[in-house]
């Protein structure tokens, strides 16, 4: 475990190849990636928490929906596609770029069921979310 973090410590912030390219630059875009991600995760999470409270279960009263909604997912898509694009380009590490995007989603994911759903995140879900994040690393490790 500590090698993993050694390993996100040294790709991402502060490591020999990485020290160089460190400006303010760097760190927009980082905020910038992270920001377009979080924006798309929240449309999309929304999008679908919505449809699950509101919408009746009639097939075109729910297709009617997500045709108003095209060009919401079609942004959320981009903007989601980009942030990992960014992050991936300057941090130069696919995988950690995909691992902090599913960190992001399933973050997103608690926020948006308690807010709709009125779930109460407890100990179990940290777990859970740990176990998840950890397999999805092991899977896209190399």
């Amino acid at each position: 475990m500590s090698n993993f973090i050694f390993t996100l410590h040294k790709d991402f912030a502060f490591g020999q190849n990485y020290r160089n390219k460190f400006n303010w630059r760097t760190t927009f875009m980082i905020f910038l990636a992270l920001l377009l991600m979080l924006g798309g995760l929240l449309i999309i999470n929304t999008i679908y928490a919505y449809h699950t409270k509101h919408i009746d279960s009639n097939f075109l009263s729910t297709l009617w929906y997500y045709i108003k909604l095209l060009p919401l997912f079609l942004s959320a898509s981009i903007m989601i596609g980009y942030g990992v694009k960014l992050l991936t380009k300057i941090v130069d590490n696919l995988t950690f770029s995909l691992i902090v995007s599913k960190g992001m989603e399933i973050l997103v994911s608690v926020a948006i069921g308690y807010i709709f759903l009125k779930e109460i995140p407890n100990w179990r879900t940290g777990i859970g979310i740990t176990i998840i994040l950890i397999g999805f690393w092991l899977l896209k490790g190399k």
